[in-house]
């Protein structure tokens, strides 16, 4: 286990927490002492921060490729990247692909030294100072902030690994590599716990902190507030009650789940957290939507992941990922609520991307496709021998590209290059009407019944109900009362509204459904001479292990700790 004794030989971040109104500020990095430290506010603020910079995002983790290409949502145009070793056989303990071991352990153990070496600071010397008392309760704040950033880093690795060591001080050097992994549920219960211990004590909204506010008037956002606090222990429960997580099916976890999923939608009503319009979920400004929980901003503005994305043919553009027909075979038709290959769907061959959910057109780039990316002056040829299609290389193997998460208003010609703030989407509100409905069906058995005590009752159809408006698309349909019915609409919705935000390629493992990913369908269109096209469906076969529902836990680590056990499988 890869626990060094960081202590204060850490490379930790030194800087205020107030220079920027729209994110924190990871800019400057030194090697400090507890004593140094200990002097300034800033310094230990510089700490919080650094942990902060230790957040999860996916911007291209795999060699531009992200979890999405790893799964059924798209398939990566370059095949030099890392992510295909998730699927091609080459994965295993020798062959991680993922960091989230070392990663989470180092961010982890500066949680722990942080709340082992920082908390009951007075800063004397500050005292005469005017925003003495509000810096005094940002400092005092910290501790709640670093309980939620621990909590969260143990999700990522209960996630990805089930049983993990669960480390809550900092270890002396015999202890490091002696620890034994905690069973799962005992890992999420200390999650959920610490959201509960924390919650009423840290701030619902930094931009209302009346006489604590900073004499500059600037609120510390992007930092974890209440609602933030109520959705990482929502999210825990879920998966928590989840097939792969729980297999005898206890009841108890999935009436857990909907309650603290309920919480956070009842919390967001309180605190005008409110569903907005889709296509302002990505963006410069995406952060300012009233929709965001909480979010990893970029810490300079950049066109990375344009540069990944954008299509082959398009000047700066390199394919990257992109969407499977998989994907897009999940959009309904608008004008029915039906799929495509449903009897009365209204689907044309001839015409396949007509009458599509709303939501299509603002995640997938098309054949046909004009102004995408802004300056591109020609419609987007996705046809074989077109201008951003095959034979190229980097062209989309799967007949679309990429717009979520892209802005489409970078520009990357060479001689008017621009960039812009990204934000990955951590917690949004979208998410939790879907876990409500996904955990309140489990538990009632109906998708009539609400959660029962429930003061503003809400069944799993009508907060389902409730994303689809969003979009106006057709509430769903009588027979969808059935549970297996419904069970199957819900999947296929939650993959259409959460799509390429990191949820798919973790939804289909804890459900225990991997066998999805043994093969996806790509889409192949040819141009008659007469102009029209010719669509062909293409399924591409991926291999799938059941041993792939949890993580292998790397080698060298087990190498340095006896007392750990490799999962099943690897």
């Amino acid at each position: 286990m890869k626990l060094k004794y960081l202590f204060i030989g850490s490379i930790i971040g030194f800087g205020g927490l107030t220079a920027c109104e729209d994110q924190l500020n990871y800019q400057e990095y030194s090697t400090l002492d507890k004593g140094y430290i200990s002097e300034s506010y800033l310094n230990v603020g510089g700490l919080v921060t650094n942990i902060y910079a230790q957040l999860d995002s996916d911007w291209g983790n795999y060699g531009g490729a992200t979890l999405a290409s790893a799964c059924d949502e798209a398939e990566y145009a370059w095949s030099n990247s890392t992510v295909h070793d998730f699927y091609n056989g080459a994965w295993s303990a020798s062959n991680t692909i993922s960091s989230t071991w070392t990663k989470n352990y180092a961010a982890i153990q500066q949680c722990n030294m942080f709340l082992e070496n920082f908390l009951g600071l007075t800063f004397p010397d500050l005292r005469l100072n005017d925003d003495y008392e509000s810096q005094m309760f940002r400092y005092n704040n910290y501790e709640n902030e670093v309980r939620f950033l621990r909590a969260y880093f143990y999700f990522n690795l209960a996630r990805e690994y089930g049983d993990v060591p669960l480390v809550t001080k900092v270890p002396s050097t015999d202890e490091v590599n002696t620890f034994e992994r905690t069973p799962v549920q005992e890992v999420f219960k200390f999650i959920q716990d610490e959201c509960d211990a924390i919650v009423d004590k840290i701030p619902a909204d930094y931009t209302n902190l009346g006489d604590l506010a900073l004499p500059e008037g600037q609120p510390e956002t992007a930092r974890a507030n209440r609602l933030a606090v109520l959705a990482l222990k929502a999210r825990t429960a879920l998966y928590a009650a989840s097939p792969l997580f729980n297999p005898d099916q206890d009841a108890d976890l999935w009436k857990i789940a909907a309650e603290a999923n309920k919480a956070v939608i009842d919390s967001c009503k309180k605190y005008d957290c409110k569903l907005g319009a889709y296509d302002k979920l990505w963006g410069a400004e995406n952060h300012r939507e009233k929709e965001m929980i909480f979010m990893r901003r970029s810490d300079k503005d950049n066109n990375s992941f344009e540069k990944y994305n954008f299509p082959i043919g398009v000047e700066g553009g390199s394919g990257g990922n992109c969407p499977t027909q998989t994907l897009v075979d999940a959009y309904e038709m608008k004008s029915t609520g039906k799929l495509w290959n449903e009897e009365g769907s209204g689907y044309s061959e001839a015409d396949p991307y007509a009458d599509r959910d709303p939501r299509f057109a603002l995640t997938i780039a098309k054949n046909g496709d004009t102004k995408w990316p802004a300056y591109n002056a020609g419609a987007l040829q996705i046809y074989y021998g077109g201008s951003n299609a095959e034979p190229l290389s980097g062209a989309t193997p799967t007949g679309y590209y990429l717009k979520k998460y892209c802005d489409g208003s970078i520009d990357l010609r060479a001689g008017s290059s621009s960039t812009k703030f990204h934000t990955w989407i951590t917690f949004r509100l979208g998410e939790f009407y879907l876990n409500y409905a996904e955990a309140v069906a489990h538990y009632t058995g109906s998708v009539e019944i609400p959660l029962p005590g429930d003061k503003s009752p809400l069944t799993a159809r009508q907060a389902v109900d409730i994303i689809r408006a969003r979009v106006d698309m057709p509430a769903l349909r009588d027979e969808v009362r059935d549970m297996d019915i419904f069970w199957k609409r819900y999947k296929n919705e939650r993959m259409v509204e959460l799509a390429f935000e990191g949820h798919r390629f973790w939804d289909v493992r804890r459900w225990k459904e991997g066998e999805v990913l043994k093969e996806i369908t790509l889409m192949k269109i040819t141009r008659n001479t007469n102009g029209t096209f010719n669509y062909r469906r293409e399924v591409r076969q991926r291999s799938w292990d059941n041993k792939m529902y949890l993580f292998p836990i790397p080698q060298s680590e087990l190498v340095k700790n006896q007392n750990l056990d490799q999962n099943p499988g690897w």
